[in-house]
């Protein structure tokens, strides 16, 4: 008998996602300050543009 709720999805982009959000998260309960943007672009692996 198929279940029609028995379905497996994985989602890779949601997935990454989900996992820069939660090293953010953690990185911001781990400080006892606000996050500069420099430590949040380092975090989420972004490189500023070169103009």
């Amino acid at each position: 008998m198929n279940d029609q709720f028995d379905v497996t999805l994985e989602d890779s982009v949601l997935l990454g996602e989900v996992e820069l959000t939660t090293n953010l998260m953690v990185a911001a309960s781990r400080s006892e300050r606000h996050l500069t943007t420099e430590e949040i672009d380092r975090i989420l692996g972004v490189t500023p543009d070169d103009d």
